[in-house]
């Protein structure tokens, strides 16, 4: 079958963070809605689903990927919240155990695949392995924001500038210094999390916890307007055929 993953151009990368700021405050706003328990119920039948259908797939679908990705950023935000509110586990804690469930994940991907790269999504296996850790890396990310903006007290528009200036490491370090391609970009796939997480944070939460106060429903339907968007463009005919002819060559 074809590559089921989008090529990396800045779109990507612009997409992926708009994806991590709504799936923050999406699941926010929807555990103060209905009752959480639901929610994350809701969100993981809606996550199971649209993998179902990816999986079903035999290419990218631009539409089908992105939601799956939202839904993964909704559900992973809501599964870490879990871990802290509903476990009462420190932030420090579950940020470490991602951490080492993303490298067990990554050494039983390259044990079994021999390559971790994002352009040989082409196997079943590895479709299995690059979801699963997509899903880690959001859990992860999460874990990690609300660690520098709670636990250490940087509040989230510091943090977001601090996760601002770290993401900018990999590709530094990947264009000027010839930093390995699929390290460099899990790096900075990882860091995509708490960096729209933060900025959006702060976009919704109070003044009080050291926001704008717009709401988490305001911005996630803006984050979800933007989006669409670029989902079009990315889905047009014209890149679409041509994304596939350079596969095929």
């Amino acid at each position: 079958m074809l590559s089921k993953v989008p090529q990396v151009t800045a779109a990507f990368w612009v997409a992926k963070v708009l994806t991590t700021g709504m799936g923050e405050t999406t699941a926010d706003y929807l555990v103060h809605q209905i009752d959480p328990p639901l929610a994350v119920g809701l969100a993981g039948l809606g996550l199971l689903a649209i993998l179902l259908l990816q999986f079903a797939l035999r290419r990218y679908v631009a539409w089908a990927y992105w939601l799956a990705v939202v839904l993964v950023s909704i559900f992973g935000t809501m599964a870490a919240d879990a871990v802290h509110v509903g476990l009462g586990i420190p932030y420090l804690v579950s940020t470490v155990a991602f951490v080492l469930a993303l490298a067990a994940l990554f050494l039983a991907w390259r044990t079994t695949e021999k390559s971790l790269s994002i352009h040989s999504i082409v196997t079943r296996p590895r479709e299995c392995f690059y979801w699963a850790t997509v899903l880690t890396t959001f859990a992860l990310g999460t874990a990690a924001g609300d660690l520098t903006a709670m636990t250490f007290g940087l509040g989230y528009l510091a943090s977001g500038i601090v996760f601002a200036v770290l993401i900018a490491i990999p590709a530094v370090a990947y264009l000027r210094f010839g930093m390995n391609a699929t390290f460099a970009f899990w790096f900075a796939y990882v860091l995509t999390r708490p960096l729209g997480a933060s900025f959006a944070d702060w976009a919704a939460v109070s003044p009080a916890r050291g926001g704008l106060d717009l709401g988490t429903g305001p911005v996630s339907l803006v984050l979800a307007l933007a989006i669409l968007a670029l989902v079009a463009r990315l889905a047009s005919p014209s890149r679409e055929s041509g994304r596939i002819v350079g596969l095929t060559h």
